[in-house]
């Protein structure tokens, strides 16, 4: 008879907190104060279209800080769920990668404003009489800006896992929850917590679209450092603008240190290699957790009752299904793929002819084509900024990430220079097209690729920085050097990194120009020709048809590019790594 599974004990003996506990336990329960004080301001009776004040007074800047950090962490946390449960749904059954993969697409190209107009009346109605509604809209906005960079990233990381690896987990018999938590997710750990921090920053570059929230001639200010600096743009208020980019780069700075930078080091043993690297990050706060007693106890807890649960789990039986069985599946498994495509072709058929009736009932046919001429001008900035922004980073990304101390240094640059929201710089980019009379066409379009490039660049840093230390040093003995290291070696290892960082740059940009092709400062208003100043001129009027319309043939073109260019690459690069 077997004896049970024990669940392992949290303490091993008598042990009192050490030193390092008493300097940290008064910083953890002054943080969860904050939180329940911050979750506490969240639930105040609201009624929806009332002002909430928001002042520029400095010392308040605490307070809006503390609040928008913690929307951005609870979207980060719905973020995280949703990219596990999306992007393994994705890679485990073909038919769903069908729907999910092409979804994805959609959705990271519907710019916020877009998500808002449909959202926020939704929430208000979810949650009557409390500002917790329009609390909710604002996560959600947080969330769309943060969630499909880090599916697209998980996604391909699973899409990239070795088949032997796969083969290995089976012949260990590991259920496909063990294998997704032993084997998937610790694989794809390193690009993911690089793409994590990526998406926070995005967060940061949208956050006062998230805050300031316009739908239908109606404005809402949620009192955060989003609203600080609408109120402060609309009141051409320099001095306030620069108490803003304070606190954003003090909470940034934070950030790394406490969060980041101690997830890039503990995400190094994850990585695939015979020796270790001998210029390892290292981290200031982890070293402090390390040497505590009691807060380490506390953290390895829910990873030891994981690993209980795992070992309570049955097995996984080896099946051998008898031949004529699997005959007759490998018969009607084709017939079932040729319904679910038919299934697929109906449902978008219909979709297109209610979302056409939608439209066509409010505009005209010259008015589509118009549209359509907007998002070619659009699609030809993307193409343009992608690409120059592609030359810049991926060298510059490789560089980085053969060096991991140097990536430390630079990160929380990176990471502050990716936050900085577009509509800070409108002060200096509009006032310097205004007084030089500059063509708005042109010049209001590097605001685009302003957030959106460093997807490619932390994309690659990681990329790079996963580089097994025994291929650089094989690398090294066969006396690679100058361009054929870089041909032969780190292109090739960079080149699925760079192809998720590229991806999401693209959508990044097409999401931005929704904020870059419509710039505000003050009374002064500059307008590019495009398909993102469309979506936010109908967005600001409640104009819902003409919304649609925007952001339908925004999908378009992104879905056709991403399959035509993206989707390309992608097999070419599975194709030359024989990962298939």
């Amino acid at each position: 008879m077997h004896k049970p599974i024990a669940a392992p004990a949290l303490l091993t003996g008598l042990h009192l907190p050490n030193r390092w506990d008493v300097l940290l336990l008064p910083v953890v329960f002054g943080v969860l104060f904050l939180l329940a004080w911050g979750a506490h301001q969240m639930i105040e009776p609201y009624r929806f279209g009332a002002p909430l004040p928001v002042s520029l007074d400095p010392a308040l800047l605490p307070e809006y800080t503390l609040r928008t950090t913690l929307r951005m962490g609870i979207a980060l946390l719905c973020s995280l769920l949703f990219t596990f449960i999306y992007a393994k749904a994705a890679v485990s059954s073909h038919r769903a990668e069908q729907i999910l993969v092409p979804l994805l697409d959609i959705l990271q190209s519907i710019p916020i404003l877009g998500f808002l107009s449909i959202t926020v009346l939704w929430f208000v109605h979810l949650f009557p009489g409390r500002l917790l509604g329009a609390e909710c809209a604002a996560i959600f906005a947080i969330f769309t800006s943060q969630a499909w960079n880090m599916t697209f990233s998980f996604y391909d990381s699973l899409r990239m896992l070795p088949k032997d690896l796969y083969q290995a987990a089976s012949l260990f018999q590991l259920s496909a929850w063990q294998q997704f938590w032993k084997l998937e997710v610790p694989y794809a750990m390193p690009g993911l917590i690089w793409n994590t921090m990526m998406s926070v920053s995005g967060g940061w570059f949208f956050v006062v679209a998230s805050e300031a929230i316009t739908v239908s001639n109606q404005t809402v200010l949620l009192p955060g450092v989003g609203s600080y600096i609408a109120v402060a743009i609309g009141q051409r208020n320099l001095p306030a603008v620069g108490y803003a980019i304070l606190a954003m780069l003090a909470v940034i700075l934070l950030t790394d240190q406490l969060l980041f930078r101690p997830l890039v080091v503990w995400a190094g043993k994850f990585k695939f290699e015979f020796t270790e690297s001998q210029d390892a990050p290292r981290s200031w706060f982890l070293d402090l957790l390390r040497r505590t007693w009691l807060m380490r106890r506390l953290m390895v807890l829910p990873v030891r009752l994981g690993a209980w649960i795992l070992l309570c789990m049955p097995r996984r039986p080896i099946v051998r299904q008898p031949l004529p069985k699997l005959r007759l599946w490998q018969r009607i498994d084709p017939w079932l793929d040729t319904l679910w495509l038919t299934l697929l072709v109906s449902m978008a058929i219909l979709s297109i002819v209610l979302l056409a009736r939608f439209i066509l009932a409010e505009t005209s046919d010259a008015e589509v084509a118009h549209v359509f001429l907007l998002g070619l001008y659009t699609l030809a900035r993307v193409v343009i900024l992608t690409t120059l922004a592609s030359l810049i980073w991926v060298p510059a990304g490789i560089w980085i990430g053969l060096r991991p101390r140097l990536a430390q240094r630079i990160q929380p640059l990176a990471l502050f220079l990716s936050a900085f929201p577009a509509n800070l710089l409108f002060p200096v980019i509009v006032s310097f097209i205004a007084v030089r009379h500059l063509n708005p066409e042109i010049w209001l379009s590097p605001l685009m690729i302003l957030g959106a490039q460093w997807y490619i660049l932390f994309n690659v840093i990681a990329g790079a920085a996963a580089l097994p230390s025994d291929l650089k040093e094989a690398a090294a003995n066969l006396g690679l050097r100058g361009w054929l290291l870089w041909r032969r070696v780190l292109l090739p290892a960079v080149f699925p990194a760079y192809l998720t960082g590229g991806l999401t740059a693209s959508g990044g940009a097409w999401n931005a120009s929704v904020v870059a092709e419509a710039a505000h400062w003050g009374t002064t208003a500059l307008t590019a020709s495009g398909i993102g100043a469309y979506i936010a001129q109908q967005t600001v009027q409640g104009d819902h048809p003409r919304v649609a319309l925007g952001i339908a043939v925004m999908s378009l073109y992104v879905v056709l590019f991403n399959r035509l260019f993206w989707k390309r690459l992608y097999t070419c690069a599975q194709r030359r790594l024989a990962l298939d």
